[in-house]
């Protein structure tokens, strides 16, 4: 059975995120995906901290965001972040963006970032930190 590693968290939507309208504007989500990433990476060990102690980078070089719902003004979201588990020098995460008060899934997303070295190179297999990193929390043995 292979292990997932989740994480949740909490945020509020303000009033500079959204439109005239008062529906969130779309380039917000992308904050609040970063919110997710930050959230996992501080509870599992791999936040950009800890990466970039190690000499590396893993900047977001895909991302696809779907939206479903209309997020307002005031509403508190539940982000839930997912690590994709992969043998490829990458860092993958699934996104779903749920309202709190009723559970709704008003988006879904995934990111890809790659590991690139401080001369901005991109690594073709995962850096040492990363594998110990996947032992620690039961992904490999």
């Amino acid at each position: 059975m292979t292990k997932i590693l989740k994480d949740r968290t909490e945020i509020k939507v303000r009033f500079g995120e959204v439109d005239s309208m008062g529906i969130v504007w779309h380039g917000n989500y992308v904050k609040y995906i970063e919110e997710g990433r930050e959230s996992f990476g501080h509870k599992y060990g791999i936040s950009y901290l800890d990466i970039y102690a190690n000499n590396v980078m893993a900047p977001v070089v895909n991302m696809n965001i779907d939206f479903k719902k209309q997020v307002q003004y005031g509403d508190r979201l539940i982000i839930e972040t997912e690590y994709v588990d992969t043998e490829a020098a990458k860092i993958i995460f699934t996104y779903n963006i749920l309202r709190k008060s009723d559970n709704e899934l008003m988006a879904t997303a995934t990111t890809t970032q790659v590991f690139i070295d401080l001369k901005r190179e991109m690594l073709l297999y995962p850096p040492q930190f990363a594998i110990e990193w996947k032992k620690k929390v039961g992904l490999i043995d």
